[in-house]
């Protein structure tokens, strides 16, 4: 006769019972950390005499807590601790009263609303892990409502123990729901970069429009928070942003764009004439030194003279603006001629809102944005020749003396 054969599980039962394990680990590991942690509150163990007890046990209860492995119900300590008036209930901070989910289990739903689930889609997805009890509605607006109170503490922070080398200013256009229409509208973006090289996005703001007053206002909003003047500015063409900048920091040094003045030196010149422009351009813009940088703008000046005026007077309107990133590190060039930083996270944001089409309102646009910062699903990388930060924080000292 053959030999019965045993069952081999499915992987599904392997899973199921690994993940029961885990938890159960889980849930033994809190529940010793918790023991010790009332232990040390009250200054002696379970029935010991101790003349520095500062307390005694009252019981356990059973707290239901969602962790990344599940529900997983806990029993827990009690004790209550001598005070002046008496005695008072003694509180856990490894698992304080009223929590019923660990950081990362928020952190998994911040991160699913940050993609663009609403809360029932939220629901489905997770409710594999953490089950349709642990994930109402209004335990979702909770953990999104702490992302908001975040946002409000961000954009008002002090930056008077905060100092950036570099400044790039840029608007970026978002579909945002107005008045019961979809509109797009431009969000101000502002990333400082540090003296170690590192980038950090310092301002997020909607306005109306691209202004003098609108950028002034977001400007004069980092002065008056208490961040220094930086050596350099980076931005595009706009002239409201120019003049806030030079108003508000008049001893920065400002740097034009170099893509968008191409793009606005495109705009002015025939279609068949731009392979050629975009070559004479690129001499100007990707030059070897700063002497190339100034003989290759004159030649291209005195040319296109004879081609077209017009390109030439869009060239002439940044001015020396447009090579300012020449008196820094070479090393440095290739990040500080451009304000595509801010292009690339407006790529991300794009991403994000396709998934959404449209912002309900201005507020849930920025607190999207950055929650994307916050939950590091966006993260910048240092700045290009970030080892000669250095020497420009000494040379600006120098020159301030």
């Amino acid at each position: 006769m053959p030999k019965p054969t045993m069952p081999v599980p499915s992987v599904i039962e392997i899973h199921g019972s690994v993940i029961s394990r885990i938890r159960e680990r889980v849930r033994t590991a809190i529940e010793e950390v918790a023991e010790e942690e009332l232990k040390t509150a009250l200054g002696a163990d379970a029935y010991e005499r101790s003349s520095d007890r500062r307390g005694y046990r009252n019981g356990d209860q059973v707290r239901s807590v969602v962790t990344e492995y599940g529900p997983t119900e806990l029993r827990l300590p009690r004790g209550r601790l001598f005070t002046e008036r008496g005695t008072e209930e003694w509180r856990s901070s490894v698992v304080p009263r009223y929590q019923r989910r660990t950081r990362k289990v928020d952190e998994a739903i911040l991160g699913t609303y940050l993609a663009g689930a609403n809360s029932r889609r939220i629901r489905k997805a997770l409710q594999p892990l953490l089950g349709e009890r642990a994930l109402s509605k209004s335990s979702i607006s909770r953990v999104v409502s702490r992302l908001k109170e975040r946002f409000v503490e961000w954009r008002q922070r002090d930056l008077a123990d905060e100092s950036y080398v570099y400044l790039f200013l840029d608007a970026m256009f978002l579909p945002v729901r107005m008045a019961r229409r979809v509109v797009k509208v431009p969000v101000q973006a502002v990333i400082g970069v540090d003296e170690q090289g590192h980038k950090v996005l310092l301002a997020l703001e909607i306005a109306a429009s691209e202004s003098t007053a609108s950028w002034k206002a977001i400007v004069e909003g980092l002065r008056d928070r208490g961040l220094r003047p930086p050596v350099l500015v980076i931005l595009d063409g706009n002239a409201g942003l120019c003049r806030a900048v030079r108003d508000t920091w008049p001893t920065t040094k400002l740097q034009r764009c170099t893509r968008h003045k191409l793009e606005n030196l495109l705009a002015k010149a025939p279609k068949h004439s731009h392979a050629e422009l975009k070559r004479d351009y690129h001499a100007i813009s990707h030059a070897e030194s700063a002497a190339m940088a100034k003989s290759a703008y004159q030649a291209f000046v005195r040319k296109w003279s004879k081609l077209s005026s017009e390109v030439v007077k869009s060239l002439e309107e940044a001015g020396s603006e447009l090579l300012t990133f020449t008196q820094f590190p070479k090393s440095q060039w290739k990040s500080l001629r451009t304000t595509n930083v801010i292009e690339r996270v407006n790529g991300e944001f794009r991403r994000r809102t396709k998934t959404q089409g449209a912002f309900c309102n201005e507020s849930a646009a920025l607190v999207v944005l950055f929650g994307l910062f916050a939950m590091g699903q966006i993260q910048l990388r240092r700045i290009d020749g970030y080892e000669d930060m250095s020497k420009v924080v000494r040379s600006n000292l120098q020159a301030a003396a």
